[in-house]
This record gives C-alpha cells, structure tokens and sequence, in this order.
C-alpha cells in the first residue's frame, strides 16, 4: 500500500494569517473612528470565529456558527438597534450626535464685508493669476486715498486645486506688474469655483483672507465660541446657548433653538406619547383598531370563500372541476404587487370599469378613494381577492385528507350537505387549519404593501400633527411617521416598529402554542 504524502499546511496558515490581520486592522479603524463598542464587537466575533475553526473540540459548532452569526447579524441585530433608536429623540431634526453639532456650528463663519475685497481672475500663461481690489476703491464709496493697495497673486494652477493652499499676496506697485490679460467674465469665474474655495490668501500684513462669495475675497470669523462649561456665545450679539439634554438642542434662556439638534436618550418619552399624547393618541388608537379589522376581517372572509369553494369543487358529480380550480387559483399565481396596481385602476373614480358598471346599472359613482368607509371596503374587497385561493387550496387539500367512510355514514344516516359541511368537514380540518389562519392574521397585520400601493393610507384624518390615514395600518403609519412626515421623527417609529413586533410575537407564540411545536 502506498501512502501519499501529507499536505501542506501552509496555504491554510497564510489565509488565516491574512483573516486575522485584516480583522485587527478592521477593528483599529472601528477605534480609530471612535465607534469603540463596534470595534469590541468585531474583536469578539473575530475571536470566536478564529477559536471555533482553529480549535478541533469545537469541531461541532463549525456547522452551526454561520446561521448562528446570520441571525445574529440580520435578525437579532437590527432588532436590537431598532429597540434602541425607540429610547432616543433620533429625526431628521437630531441626527448627529452632541460633538459633531458642536463642531457643525464651530465650523460656521462668516465674512466681515468692512474688511473685504473684491477680485478678477485673469489668464497667465497655462495658469491664473488674481487681482484684488478694495471695496472701497472698485466701488467708489470712499476716496481712493483711504483705500488700501491693490494686490496681485503668483500663478495659479487651479487645475489642480484639490486642497487647501496658502498663496502669499503682493503689492502692486513696482515690483509686482499688473497682469496683461483681460480678466475672466463671471461665468468662467464660476468654472473655477470649486478651486477658489480651497485658496488662503495671505495679505502683506499676514491677515489671512478667503473666498466670501463670487465676486469677493475676505476675512472670515466664526460665529460661535465654545466656553468651558461647553455653552456657545454667539460673537454678533453676545448670546449663549448651552446643551439641553432633554430636548437634544443649544437652547438659550429665552427657549430659542439652533439646528441642528443632537440625539439623546429620552428614555421612555416615545411609549409615553403613544399612550398620553391627544394628537397622536387619537389616530394611533384609530389606527391600531382599523389593523385589527383589517387583518381579522380578511381571515373571516378569505377562510369563508377559500373553505366554501374548496367544499364546491369538491363535489364529483361537478365536471370540469380542475379548470375551475386553476381558474380560482389565478389571484394568487400572479404578483400582488400587479394586482394591487391593477384594481387600483379598476376603482377609478372616474375612469374605472367598476364605476362605469355601477354608473350603468344604478346610477352611482362611488369616491372610493375620498370617503373612508369606502376605502376600507375596497381595500378588504381587494385583500379578500388575493388571499382566497391559498386558504382554498390548503382546505383542498385537508378535505382531502378526511377519510370518506364519514360522508358514507352520514348519507346512510340521511345527513344534508349541509350537516356533513358543519359536523365533519369543519371540525376536522379547523383544528390543523387554525395555526395557517393564525399566520394569515399576522401578515395581513403588517400588510404594508396593500396599503402603500393600493391607497398610500388615505385619505388623511384631519387636525393632526402627525401624518395619518384613515386607510392605515400601523406598519405604513410607523413608515410614514418616519420617511414621509416632515419632521422624520425616526425614534417615535422605532417604538412604534418596536410594539408591532412584540404584537406579532404574541401571535407567534399563539401559533406554536395551537400547533404544538414548542414541545419537545
């Protein structure tokens, strides 16, 4: 027997060489960037990861550690950071955090128009060169004698402006000639701006002076001052704002605001408001009651026809009875989202076949997208039409599954249709039909893309400060609270998102209860 010579092992030693190095250098960045709890994070999975591929006892969790890390990552992850923006006043209005609004309002400047100088730009050679001239002196609102000097610059390759550069000013005047070539029209100016923004003037007195609009050099000063006990003093007017950590803003003492806020922890304030806050109360409750109809009523109706056609095709004396099911199936073989837009055209106001059949028939032309209750109708009409032919076949298929001796007794008996329907059919296939309905209920009460596509939520309630419909359901409510509202009050749709989950938890709890799946 020949044996053949073992492998090298230095491939796999190289790569988890490489992993490792790459893993600290991601972590160093992480710290580097001052995100040290990602950077404790991806430390820790990295070492998991290294001991659990490395090490031969744990062998076993080498199979299990990828979905483990998938849920951790795409599950367990965002659901966590969701909970978390729910305790903070995280929106549009307070998206950065305390130090980087500090440094967003240290960072503004503004221009001193006493000191400022206007300037052409002229052609020299494969460059540019630039000419200032006081206000005073181009404009003619002060005598030329006390005006300052003229200034001109070296040449300028702003071609290849990219970054910040100090150009030393010189007087003109007998060392310095003024530039032969006509200056450059405005809108070739604006060509260079980009450039322009990025050029230090230093003036013979060694004042520095910037790019203050598209005519004008100056000098710019900031317009805050931070103190020590981390307040800001406006420098124009003297007044102070400090930090409010309640309201995530630099308030000063007369209540004013600067923006932008910052984001802090406000606790429980959000599931406060859900419940004590009048403006958003009021439809939150409205809407919370419509999600329940909606996702109840649509079980009712879809378990009613689904059962009632599964029953009908059922029957062997009816012929074509696989034509008619394939027929019936249709609604759900095609795209929802096709569908949705499709009824949508078909309940036109004005336009859709719906209406023109009633207009014949009966004379009516119904708003269905102006008066609320028949918006909700339309909307439980149009979910009734894509949810029946699921619960149709899987009624199929559990009427097929009970066993006929029943149906022969019960026609020896003398039973009706209708006895054989309520006393064998329904209480044989309700008890394995029950955790599906279950189910069934929970998609329909986050059935955002029915409501988005078919009526966006409205038409609107009136007098409310938060954006909602009284076709809404609590998952678009939360997204347009978030995406749609002006403010993007993203926290408030956080702890909106947050309840959701716990109520569809409940019914996932429900479900394996009725199902007996949580027994081991």
């Amino acid at each position: 027997m020949r044996l053949r010579p073992p492998r090298p092992r230095w491939p796999g030693r190289l790569l988890c060489a490489a992993l490792g190095v790459a893993a600290l250098w991601l972590v160093f960045l992480l710290y580097q960037a001052g995100q040290s709890l990602w950077a404790v994070v991806v430390l820790v999975g990295a070492a998991i990861g290294f001991g659990v591929y490395l090490s031969e006892r744990a062998l076993a969790y080498r199979y299990l550690l990828p979905g483990l890390a998938a849920m951790l990552i795409f599950v367990v992850g965002p659901l966590v950071y969701t909970a978390q923006i729910g305790f903070t006043n995280f929106s549009s209005n307070n998206l950065l955090s305390l130090q980087r609004a500090t440094g967003y309002l240290l960072d503004q400047t503004s221009a001193d128009e006493s000191r400022a100088m206007t300037f052409t730009l002229h052609p020299d050679g494969d460059g540019y060169r630039l000419l200032l001239t006081p206000l005073s002196e181009a404009d003619g609102a002060l005598p030329a004698a006390a005006a300052a000097p003229q200034l001109i610059s070296p040449r300028l390759d702003l071609q290849r402006a990219n970054k910040p550069v100090a150009v030393p000013m010189q007087v003109l005047d007998g060392t310095a000639s003024a530039p032969a070539s006509a200056a450059l029209s405005l809108k070739q100016i604006l060509q260079h701006r980009a450039a322009l923004q990025k050029l230090q003037l230093t003036l013979p007195n060694g004042s520095v002076i910037r790019y203050a609009g598209v005519r004008e050099f100056g000098p710019l000063q900031p317009v805050w001052q931070r103190a020590v006990d981390g307040s800001l003093t406006r420098l124009e007017d003297g007044a102070v704002y400090r930090p409010n950590g309640a309201s995530g803003f630099y308030e000063s003492s007369t209540g004013a605001r600067l923006q932008p806020g910052f984001k802090v922890n406000v606790g429980f304030r959000n599931y406060v408001r859900m419940l004590t806050d009048p403006d958003f109360r009021g439809p939150f409750l409205k809407i919370f009651v419509w999600t329940v109809i909606l996702a109840g009523m649509t079980v009712v109706l879809t378990t009613s026809i689904g059962l009632g056609l599964a029953v009908m095709l059922n029957w062997e004396s009816l012929r074509f009875r696989t034509a008619y099911r394939t027929l019936l199936f249709l609604p759900y073989a095609v795209p929802a989202f096709i569908s949705i837009l499709v009824f949508k055209g078909l309940f036109n106001q004005n336009f859709g076949e719906i209406n023109l059949v009633l207009n014949a028939l009966f004379g009516i032309k119904p708003a269905w997208f102006a008066e609320p209750i028949l918006a909700q109708s339309m909307i439980l009409i149009v979910n009734t039409w894509l949810g029946y032919p699921y619960i149709m076949v899987l009624c199929t298929g559990l009427i097929k599954a009970i066993p006929a001796d029943l149906y022969e007794a019960s026609a020896i008996a003398g039973a009706r249709p209708l006895t054989n329907f309520f006393k064998i059919t329904v209480p044989l296939i309700l008890k394995p039909l029950t955790p599906i309905l279950i189910n069934v209920f929970a998609f329909n009460f986050n059935n955002f893309v029915l409501i988005a596509l078919l009526t966006d939520g409205r038409p609107d309630f009136l007098n409310t400060k938060l954006p909602a419909g009284t076709t809404d359901i609590l998952v678009s409510y939360t997204y347009r609270i978030a995406f749609k509202d002006s403010g993007q009050n993203f926290g408030l749709a956080a702890a909106i998102s947050t309840v959701i989950f716990f109520m569809v938890a409940l019914l996932s709890l429900a479900n394996l209860k009725m199902a007996k799946l949580n027994k081991p």
